[in-house]
């Protein structure tokens, strides 16, 4: 069970990191902004490995990144997300 715990994790991770891109946002100074003093976890240099320029990825939506967020329980990072929406409001 753990094993597939992880998998989804790492698929949450890599549609954060997707949305980023398409966004033109950098994935890690989001995550920074998120959790401050913290490194760069392996996990999404793992996912930013396998992004695709944005001209290549499909569309992902605004809700669907803050509700794949929400379900892996990652307030931190949902709330650097929803200023970046705001922003491109």
């Amino acid at each position: 069970m753990k094993q597939h715990f992880l998998f989804d994790e790492q698929m949450m991770i890599l549609v954060f990191a997707q949305w980023c891109i398409n966004h033109e946002l950098d994935p890690r100074a989001l995550y920074q902004r998120a959790f401050p003093g913290q490194g760069i976890p392996p996990s999404l240099e793992q996912a930013l490995s396998l992004t695709v320029p944005k001209e290549e990825a499909g569309e992902i939506a605004d809700d669907t990144v803050l509700g794949v967020l929400s379900l892996y329980d990652q307030p931190e990072l949902a709330e650097v997300v929803r200023d970046e929406i705001a922003k491109q409001a």
